[in-house]
């Protein structure tokens, strides 16, 4: 599954690194020429939409289809999608592109991720989850890093699209890789946990077909448009995390401990779901901010302007063996997720401070490029302190009927971060820089601390029940 999730993250981190570039360049440098508030807009509710889709892939996966047969499923509409943007130019294969992907990675991330939870539910050693999961997650940003770094190379000496078909290379090499262990993975990825009842199913193919409708019609009047594809985005990841919540909070099938566990996570949503808007801001206003502000000529040699976002999850990569290893170490003694959280934050908001003491320093001369790569390493490392937790929690605390659904859930932090992450793009674009810094480093810095002073009563109700 490793392997499979690396492959998958190679293809989706290494269109990401190369695609508000694409949206920003030059049409003589192979870009779109697109204005930089809505280049923001479109790769931050683009990221949202991968990240929402999951929520229905996570339904899908305990309701209609196997979560093994939904991430077959999944593998090959992404690939069919980024053969897509490969061959086919401008908006148009664009458009068609990033809809594939994003149906694609909705169907496989939850359920690829179940399937790892339980795998570890063999281990009967709970303190082993954060650990298990810190290497699951650094074979995602392995692929977070070879990804960007491939075919941000390739873009640089031979164009975009030649970048988007090696990223159609990896995401084959996932559904290779896939395929050939799909006989060796537990039995319940081989079942649907909860079954919905045959005479409901007409219902759900009409609720779809009436979602297609609406969406085309906004589309068609102008109700949905680039501009404001971010702010649809954000709502939609909302209004959808809080319909979850309420349904598990309700659900006569959740018992009253499972209950208590859900809210307790209900803070840790909010604060990981800010901490990756500030995290995933490096594709649109740090984005925005390199092709304003830094100088990419070594000589007579162009720096690949992805390589600059690949230092983030590259980071992440070397700290996390260091970190699992502590963690196994510590063992009982080790900090509780809500304090992991908590660090997290205020490390990025610390990142930003930073950033803004470079930016102030140098005035309006360019920044130099050393010192936007120690502002990506040090924003970048800072995830192993928030992500893995989340996936860690989300298969640990979700209620039993509803564990796919709790993971899909987690994975709304990412869209949530991804949506706001192009709304703050999109004000970096009216606001002056030391203004959008300031506040961004004091609201990191502020919402770790708050979250550090309530981690009792919030780690509390998280342990509701549980023997550990």
């Amino acid at each position: 599954m490793a392997l499979t999730e690396l492959w998958e993250r190679y293809s989706f981190y290494g269109l990401q690194g190369i695609l508000s570039f694409y949206l920003l360049y030059e049409t003589t440098d192979g870009g779109l020429a697109l204005d930089p508030a809505v280049a923001a807009g479109i790769v931050g509710a683009y990221g949202g939409a991968v990240y929402l889709s999951q929520i229905l892939g996570a339904w899908m996966g305990d309701r209609l289809v196997s979560p093994r047969n939904m991430v077959l499923y999944g593998a090959a509409v992404i690939t069919a999608g980024h053969v897509i943007l490969a061959f086919a130019p401008g908006l148009t294969g664009l458009g068609v592109g990033l809809v594939c992907i994003v149906l694609g990675t909705g169907a496989l991330k939850t359920n690829i991720t179940s399937i790892v939870g339980f795998v570890l539910d063999q281990d009967q050693d709970e303190r082993h989850r954060d650990a298990g999961f810190s290497y699951f997650y650094m074979a995602i940003n392995i692929g977070a890093v070879a990804g960007p770094l491939t075919s941000g190379l390739i873009q640089n000496e031979l164009g975009f699209h030649y970048g988007f078909g090696l990223a159609a290379i990896g995401m084959g090499a996932a559904l290779v890789q896939y395929l050939a262990s799909m006989k060796h993975l537990p039995e319940r990825a081989r079942t649907v946990d909860n079954p919905l009842p045959a005479k409901h199913r007409p219902l759900v193919v009409l609720a779809a077909v009436a979602l297609l409708a609406a969406v085309g019609a906004a589309v068609a009047t102008r109700l949905l448009r680039a501009e404001n594809l971010s702010t649809v985005v954000t709502v939609a990841a909302l209004v959808t995390a809080a319909a979850y919540f309420l349904t598990m909070t309700t659900s006569p099938a959740v018992s009253g401990d499972e209950r208590r566990r859900v809210l307790g996570y209900l803070p840790l949503f909010l604060a990981s779901g800010v901490y990756f808007g500030f995290l995933f801001q490096k594709f649109t206003a740090i984005s925005i901010l390199i092709t304003e502000r830094i100088d990419l000529h070594i000589g007579g040699w162009k720096f690949p302007v992805a390589w600059i976002t690949t230092v983030s999850p590259l980071a992440l990569v070397l700290i996390i063996p260091l970190v699992a290893r502590m963690w196994s170490t510590l063992g009982e003694r080790q900090p509780g997720p809500v304090t992991k959280v908590a660090i997290g934050l205020t490390q990025i908001g610390c990142a930003y401070l930073f950033l803004l003491l470079i930016s102030e320093a140098t005035g309006h001369a360019d920044i130099p490029l050393l010192l936007i790569l120690v502002f990506m390493m040090a924003a970048g490392s800072s995830e192993v302190f928030v992500g893995p937790i989340g996936l860690s929690l989300a298969t640990r605390i979700g209620p039993r009927k509803f564990r796919s659904q709790m993971v899909g859930l987690n994975f709304l932090t990412l869209a949530l971060g991804s949506s706001l992450a192009g709304l703050l793009g999109q004000l970096f674009t009216v606001i002056d820089n030391t203004s959008y810094l300031a506040i961004t480093a004091m609201c990191g810095i502020g919402i770790g601390l708050a979250l550090f002073a309530a981690r009792r009563p919030v780690q509390q109700l998280l342990e509701t029940g549980s023997e550990h």
